[in-house]
């Protein structure tokens, strides 16, 4: 399974106990002719039992979730559990370390990478290893994102739909015991280049989510962000304690592209809603202003359907193509 990456760590994920290591993947650069990128990752265990796979720093400039792991990292020790719990805190780590979306070294988005490549850019290498290596020791996936620098979000824990009906259930189970306020049900289908669309391509249940955005730390949702974790690790039987007690979420959806406003053209965005606010299709998005010719009147962007906006563009400055909100339709 692992013969094939060029990923090697000193890691033992069957030893029973907590490690705090690195996987080292080999770059080679004119400062450092035999250099290592050093992704770091925890793993706990206690004897047999499932296996909860948890990664953050996908997109290098979302927080919550870095933080959230970095303290269940210093905070779970093995004795307390039964199984498994793999940690990356900071998957993507030059864009991490970079505070970007992508990746400084080859641009790659780690989240359109997979299933990756072990012989290609440090980004599709990385990919190859979750997929690879992580994937099939993990009995549920969770993939901690925001909104990053260009989005703010309603935060939100989510999960996707994928082809196996099974599988699909039990993410669904899995995002209504996490228990977050608002919950989302991607049900565009699961890309395959996505990590949980990779996720559930080997029938591994896959949780995701949008905690914050704007490239700041959303304290609200860092909160029920580690209480969540707390209840998936009780949920899987990982933690003692059974199953949580039931907490109420409202449930969403976005069934498909129309739930979507793109910039038609390049300026300044002035949005016309709030996140949270409801909207009928044929409703004003907001206006881009053109401060360079001033004379020229502003472009009003329209929803096209009912729902809440659940996103929108952080920057007010956009290009042609830029996403600059997005609904979700509230389901019972």
């Amino acid at each position: 399974m692992e013969q094939r990456t060029r990923i090697w760590s000193d890691i033992d994920y069957e030893r029973n106990g907590k490690q705090v290591d690195w996987l080292h993947l080999p770059h080679s650069v004119t400062r450092s002719a035999y250099g290592m990128i050093d992704i770091p990752v925890a793993v706990v265990r206690n004897g047999e039992g499932p296996t909860a796979l948890f990664t953050a720093g996908n997109h290098g400039d979302e927080y919550e979730g870095q933080v959230a792991l970095c303290n269940l990292i210093r905070e779970l020790s093995p004795e307390t559990i039964r199984g498994r719990v793999i940690m990356l805190p900071a998957l993507n780590l030059p864009a991490v370390m970079a505070g970007t979306r992508v990746s400084p070294i080859d641009g790659g988005n780690l989240n359109r990478s997979f299933p990756g490549s072990p012989d290609g850019t440090v980004t599709q290498q990385i990919a190859h290893y979750v997929d690879s290596v992580l994937f099939p020791r993990a009995d549920l996936f969770h993939d901690l994102h925001s909104g990053g620098g260009s989005l703010a979000y309603m935060p939100f824990a989510s999960t996707h739909e994928g082809p196996d009906p099974a599988v699909n259930a039990r993410g669904l189970a899995a995002l209504r015991n996490f228990g977050a306020p608002v919950s989302l049900h991607w049900r565009q289908g699961a890309d395959p280049r996505y990590s949980p669309g990779a996720a559930m391509r080997r029938g591994v249940p896959a949780l995701g989510g949008e905690f914050g955005g704007g490239g700041s730390l959303n304290r609200t949702a860092l909160a029920f962000l580690e209480e969540g974790l707390i209840r998936t690790l009780r949920f899987l039987g990982i933690l003692p304690g059974g199953p949580p007690e039931p907490r109420p979420t409202r449930m969403f959806e976005v069934p498909d592209q129309d739930c979507f406003v793109y910039a038609p053209d390049g300026g300044v965005f002035e949005p016309a809603t709030a996140i949270g606010d409801s909207v009928r299709r044929g409703d004003l998005c907001g206006r881009i202003h053109y401060v360079d010719d001033p004379a020229r009147p502003p472009t009003p962007c329209f929803f096209k359907r009912d729902g809440v906006v659940v996103c929108q563009r952080h920057p007010a400055r956009c290009e042609r193509g830029d996403c600059l909100a997005h609904l979700a339709i509230e389901v019972a």
